[in-house]
Formats: structure tokens, C-alpha cells, sequence
């Protein structure tokens, strides 16, 4: 019998019920900061600060350019609510990016450690 709501979704889908939640910070420090408040609360097992990506949007009618620091952030589907509001709290951005990917399967070594770092989540969580 299914539990969940996340076990539907991986059994359905077969995916497991991590995620990577992609954002981007505008310095260094910035990043650091919301990598660090993540991992401090145990919302990511892991932050890649990835320095050097240049973003062309679209913001109030204009086409902009700027220089960023992309964050690369493993968690769970079951915490990416509570991720996504860490992410805006810290963010200096009127509009952070905020996306989570489903990560279809992983190496076993590395997805039990994924599990081991991450906050354990209740049912009344």
C-alpha cells in the first residue's frame, strides 16, 4: 500500500525523492550565505557554489544581462517547501530563481548519504 504522497509520485514516475533545486545569487558572499542556511537548517545535503555563469532575462519589459553565481542544492521533495522560503528569506533578489529537478537515480553510496544529511522529516512536518 502506498503512504505518501512522494511514494505515489516515485512509484508512478520512478524517480527517487531527491531533488536539485537550482538557483542564482548575484556575489559571491550572497551564495555563501543561502548555502550555508540550507545546510545549517539540514534542508541540502549539499550546495555547489558555481561562480561564473552569465544570465540574459527579461525583467520589467527589458532584455538584461548580468554576472552570476549559480547554486547547485540537493535535498527532498519533502523539504523543498521549507527550502524554497529559506531561499527567499536570504535572497536580496525581488524574484529569486527557484526550481527544483527531480533526480531520476542516483549511486547507492551517494543517495544514502544524500538521506543521512538531510533534515528527517515527520508526518506532521
Amino acid at each position: 500500500m502506498v503512504t505518501s504522497q512522494t511514494t505515489l509520485v516515485s512509484w508512478f514516475f520512478g524517480m527517487t525523492d531527491k531533488i536539485v533545486i537550482l538557483s542564482t545569487c548575484s556575489s559571491g558572499e550572497e551564495a555563501e550565505k543561502v548555502a550555508r542556511a540550507l545546510l545549517e537548517a539540514q534542508l541540502a545535503a549539499c550546495v555547489n557554489i558555481v561562480p561564473g555563469a552569465r544570465s540574459l532575462y527579461r525583467w520589467q519589459g527589458a532584455i538584461e544581462s548580468a554576472a552570476e553565481f549559480l547554486l547547485v542544492i540537493k535535498s527532498s521533495r519533502e523539504l523543498f517547501d521549507a527550502a524554497k522560503k529559506a531561499i527567499e528569506a536570504a535572497h536580496s533578489y525581488e524574484v529569486p530563481e527557484v526550481l527544483a529537478l527531480p533526480v531520476v537515480d542516483g549511486a547507492d553510496n551517494y543517495m544514502n548519504w544524500l538521506a543521512t544529511n538531510l533534515k528527517a522529516v515527520g508526518p506532521h512536518e
